[in-house]
């Protein structure tokens, strides 16, 4: 690591940040692991959220008052004051009024939080029974905004609502997240005090009541108000392809983009289908690689397993080769998520690497059997050289970046997107040479293209590709079957998940495209003098940034 560089006024500005985050957005703070405010919610309700729009206006002003020092500070500027003023353009647009879905919306953000929150000892539980108990106020202030997105005509897709009234039903059976998480409760060593254990189930009882309450009002007056197009626009569908990218895109040559990059992958699938079984088209062999025992795992204690053998292996071959990894960054854990809602995605360390990144899989109820060629890139893509060794490097770099630049700032782009080139990276290095293995790794590629074509036509209402109609959540369910290798209780919650969160689900191979084009054009302005690992290097030591400042500051640097 290189020498500590002074901080500067806007290296102030954007810790000071991060501090009303913390204490304005506690699940965000926890994410990071700040604990000031780790027993209780933010404030969910209209006056809440007003009052973070003002801290968002109060900041953003001193920032443009300030003057870089360097070009990190120049960084800095660019993109935290991008990421603020897009926070007000969707504050104004009263995004937060509709803000629900299956995803990422807050009836996942509460219940989620305490699967991050420390469980060695009594004071920790103490600490989860103050934020359980804190879950109806939370909730309550939520209604209260979506009551206010009613009145004000501004409501989610019907879909939405019914879907996570569903969920909410699994987060709150007796044999649910809520009721589990508290029987389960023990301590490192010993058990928990009685009078302990007893506030702890009050607590969660409270909270499950809560969460049945939200969802009667979903159901009672949400749903009846809510809107039947999925759709959300091309104005909002922009600004939240901004708010996930961090670059403004053509929407629409993005789309024919898309189309095309879907095709090659759809070429580049059969001809590997025919290294597999010579002559089998891609669907048969896949079947041929579902039969084969020695692919195939079952149960999650397995998938489990081999998920943390995949990853270590991973970790200490690139380790030694192609990546300066440091010690601290070299613990992954891989872990079953404790819900059955069907994604798999990654948290990163704390701040002072108390707790480690981790891969998180949601196992669908039912799903038991998982095949190993389908998944090993799964495994890269969430953790090294994937989404673990690029957000955990950004922690670690504390003597270049100010706190929001190691733990907050970024985007779904600029993550994804290097996610899905870290799997590109890794089929280069030699570990995906087995056919069926890039078959899986091609089988995630061609997904998240048809993801392109799917969210941008549907929420801009393009025409059908069949020429039959305008794209809707019939046709984008038929189209994702017939372009995807999965269990049918993936594919419904991921096309639930992209009508519900626009823009999000394209950031990943938009993203992929992006980092290309800036590694090509580094390359170009570097000539003979260019080392791809030194260009990693430079791109994740800045941390998590917009893809229009990674273009800007990576090539400027280069020149």
């Amino acid at each position: 690591m290189t020498s500590a560089r002074t901080p500067s006024a806007i290296d102030r500005i954007a810790d000071e940040w991060v501090d009303t985050l913390a204490v304005l957005a506690p699940t965000l703070g926890t994410y990071i692991g700040r604990t000031e405010a780790a027993d209780r919610f933010g404030d969910l309700s209209p006056a809440g959220n007003e009052e973070i729009a003002a801290a968002t206006r109060s900041t953003l002003s001193r920032l443009d008052a300030a003057e870089p020092v360097d070009a990190i500070d120049e960084v800095t500027k660019t993109d935290l004051s991008a990421e603020l003023r897009l926070d007000l353009e969707l504050d104004e647009a009263k995004w937060h009024l509709r803000d629900l879905n299956v995803i990422a919306s807050a009836p996942q953000d509460v219940r989620s939080v305490f699967d991050l929150m420390p469980r060695a000892t009594s004071d920790d539980w103490e600490i989860i029974a103050k934020r359980l108990g804190a879950v109806p106020d939370a909730l309550r202030g939520y209604t209260e905004t979506l009551r206010e997105g009613i009145a004000q005509g501004v409501t989610p897709a019907r879909r939405q609502v019914v879907e996570v009234a569903a969920q909410i039903v699994r987060y709150t059976a007796d044999d649910g997240f809520f009721a589990a998480f508290v029987a389960d409760a023990t301590l490192d060593e010993g058990q928990l005090p009685a009078s302990l254990a007893r506030t702890l189930a009050d607590n969660s009882a409270a909270a499950r009541v809560a969460y049945d309450e939200l969802r009667r009002f979903l159901g009672d007056e949400l749903a009846p108000a809510a809107g039947d197009v999925d759709a959300v626009g091309r104005e909002l569908y922009a600004l939240n392809s901004r708010r996930f990218l961090g670059a403004t895109i053509d929407l629409d040559e993005t789309y024919e983009w898309g189309r095309e990059e879907l095709a090659r992958m759809a070429a580049e699938q059969t001809a590997i289908a025919n290294e597999i079984v010579p002559g089998a088209s891609v669907e048969e062999a896949v079947a041929y690689l579902e039969s084969d025992p020695a692919r195939k795992l079952i149960g999650t204690d397995a998938l489990q397993r081999w998920m943390q053998e995949t990853s270590d292996r991973a970790v200490a071959e690139l380790g030694a080769t192609h990546f300066d990894i440091p010690e601290q960054i070299r613990k992954l854990e891989c872990m079953i998520a404790p819900t059955q809602e069907g994604g798999i995605y990654y948290t990163g360390p704390t701040d002072d690497f108390s707790r480690p990144g981790r891969m998180w899989w949601s196992v669908p109820e039912g799903v038991t059997e998982f095949d190993t060629w389908r998944e090993l890139t799964t495994v890269y893509h969430e953790g090294v050289p994937g989404h673990h060794l690029q957000i955990a490097q950004a922690v670690y770099n504390r003597a270049e970046l100010n706190s929001w630049r190691r733990l907050l700032a970024g985007t779904s782009g600029h993550a994804e997107g290097w996610a899905l080139y870290a799997e590109r990276l890794m089929q280069q290095l030699g570990y995906l040479d087995d056919p069926a293995d890039r078959l899986g790794m091609l089988d995630g590629q061609r997904m998240r293209a048809a993801r392109v074509v799917l969210d941008i036509g549907v929420h801009l209402g393009k025409p059908r590709l069949d020429g039959t109609g305008t794209w809707d959540a019939e046709y984008a369910l038929d189209f994702m079957r017939r372009n995807v290798n999965m269990s049918d209780q993936f594919v419904k919650f991921e096309v639930n998940r992209y009508l519900g969160w626009p823009g999000q689900a394209p950031s990943y191979k938009v993203g992929q495209r992006i980092w290309e084009q800036v590694r090509d054009a580094y390359q170009a302005e570097r000539g003979a003098d260019f080392d791809i690992k030194e260009f990693h290097k430079r791109a994740l030591d800045m941390g998590g940034v917009g893809l229009d400042t990674l273009r800007t500051a990576l090539l400027r640097r280069a020149s």
